[in-house]
């Protein structure tokens, strides 16, 4: 099996837990807010079902998804929102599960059949069909968090977490870019542990610069679905610090993250 294969069949596996979290959902449930702002469970799988099919145009019509690049820079800021708003005004749950699940069908089958070497065009750099399949996966387990916490279910970690972990890591310097701050030089080392306490590791052991934590905790600090200090991810080093306030594992602006929990519970 080629590694993109094996990260789409974890994108599939990701997708379909997700599924079986949303699926038996009643209508009040899917209209309830989440903790991204204006954001209720439809407008998270609206944008799952959003992503997937502009990801289908860009793998089978290139041409086309450039149209939707000009979208992205005409207004960075409210084309992802307005994106998921409009599925979710013109779809009722049922059908928009059904569109979630057809487009993620679509994608899975285009992804296994891309010949080697492919390239995909995207919203940053063209996309290896692993990454692109790592970038769904990211995204699916984390808007899936926005959901779960919006449920009060808890998820158990799996091995697919380091998937997200790894797009986090690769995604450092970026994370400076769109702040418009110069990247450190130097590789950081990162060291994260499973619930198994096996050591999952990125840059060189000799790294003066190092984050070291739980990689259930790692991937929600990248991908912004919880504050730092709610986090046992700790830095040594003025850069690797640094980092850990302004890391994101996505593509686009800068989010505005999530409240600390002591914060959030003073608000209710």
């Amino acid at each position: 099996m080629s590694d993109a294969a094996a990260v789409v069949d974890d994108l599939r596996e990701e997708s379909d837990e997700l599924d079986v979290l949303v699926s038996a959902l009643e209508l009040d449930r899917w209209r309830g807010p989440t903790p991204a702002e204006g954001w209720t469970v439809a407008h998270q799988i609206a944008h799952l079902a959003w992503t997937d099919e502009v990801a289908l145009l860009a793998a089978t019509e290139p041409d086309r998804f450039g149209d939707e690049v000009a979208k992205a820079l005409a207004a960075p800021e409210a084309f992802v929102d307005e994106a998921a708003e409009a599925l979710v005004a013109a779809h009722a749950p049922d059908a928009l599960l059904a569109r979630w699940r057809d487009g993620r069908q679509r994608l899975d089958k285009v992804l296994r059949d891309a010949p080697a070497g492919t390239r995909i065009p995207w919203y940053g750099p063209p996309m290896s069909v692993a990454s692109m399949a790592t970038a769904r996966l990211m995204e699916t387990w984390a808007h899936g968090q926005d959901i779960a916490d919006a449920l009060g279910a808890t998820r158990t970690p799996t091995a697919r977490l380091r998937h997200v972990a790894r797009i986090g890591v690769r995604a450092r310097n970026y994370a400076y870019a769109v702040r418009g701050i110069t990247a450190p030089s130097e590789e950081f080392r990162v060291e994260l542990r499973t619930t198994e306490d096996e050591l999952i590791a990125y840059g060189p052991e000799s790294a003066t610069q190092r984050v070291t934590g739980p990689l259930l905790d790692f991937c929600l600090l990248v991908t912004q679905r919880a504050h730092r200090t709610d986090l046992a991810v700790t830095a040594e080093g003025r850069d690797a610090d640094q980092w850990l306030s302004i890391a994101q594992a996505f593509a686009g602006p800068p989010g505005p993250g999530r409240l600390p929990r002591a914060e959030r519970d003073g608000l209710r």
